[in-house]
């Protein structure tokens, strides 16, 4: 499974993940978390959050499939008593031998990339390494701006179904993806909690959220090019709306 992020955006979303994140599912972590391995890393932000968190020593095993963001990560986790390494791989190839050792798996915004099949597959391995897992902001299909405009419903619902394409033959879950998984790791035996992990954005931040809407409706259009029209995008940029952006935070363990 190739990544769709790069570090500028990465970089920009990354206050407004740690903002939105469900803290108390931190709390709720069977201790002691020692090793820690998170997929799909990116830049590194998941440790930089979580890592603060918990106590030490620990060490982080940083995966990814893109080098340049495995090395911004390794080389941008910097706290003490915490160690890094990185690990060139994919999320859809984890076995349980990866994780011999491990005390939680972690990954953010990824889950929506993944398949039914995929989500199976990695909880299958999960279970059988009895390794807890906090999967968190993964995206929901809750999108509400103030101002209202009427042609919102009709973006929202273009890119939910953009979310939900077929890549590669891979049709992507994209927000259905938070009620699936943790349905799959209930069947398999884990105690599943999850949170609403929500981005508040606006004029308060206007490069994200200018970012965030460009892809939004780029997203949109791709699936459905007469959502919105030409000028719907300049005139949410001109005037940059207050946005709530859904995400779901979920902590799964294996007693």
């Amino acid at each position: 499974m190739t990544g769709e992020f790069s570090e500028s955006w990465l970089g920009l979303r990354e206050p407004a993940d740690a903002q939105a994140r469900a803290a108390d599912l931190v709390e709720m972590l069977p201790k002691p978390v020692h090793v820690i391995r998170d997929l799909g890393c990116g830049t590194g932000s998941m440790a930089r959050w979580l890592a603060p968190q918990l106590a030490t020593p620990q060490h982080w095993i940083l995966a990814d499939l893109d080098p340049k963001l495995l090395h911004y990560a390794t080389s941008h986790v910097r706290l003490p008593e915490v160690s890094v390494e990185g690990a060139l791989s994919d999320v859809t190839a984890l076995t349980a031998a990866d994780l011999d050792g491990t005390d939680l798996v972690t990954c953010s915004a990824l889950l929506d990339l993944l398949t039914e099949a995929e989500i199976d597959s990695l909880v299958a391995t999960l279970a059988s390494a009895r390794v807890t897992a906090l999967f968190t902001l993964s995206v929901a299909g809750e999108v509400s701006l103030d101002p209202v405009r009427p042609e919102d419903a009709a973006v929202a619902g273009a890119f939910d179904e953009h979310q939900r394409r077929v890549v590669d033959g891979r049709r992507l879950l994209g927000p259905d993806a938070p009620a699936y998984a943790a349905q799959a790791f209930e069947k398999a035996g884990a105690t599943v909690v999850t949170r609403p992990s929500v981005w508040q954005l606006g004029p308060q931040l206007p490069e994200l959220t200018a970012e965030w809407l460009r892809g939004w409706v780029s997203a949109a259009q791709e699936q459905r090019p007469e959502v919105g029209g030409d000028g719907y995008l300049a005139a949410r940029l001109e005037r940059l709306p207050s946005a709530s952006v859904g995400h779901v935070d979920l902590l799964a363990i294996f007693g």
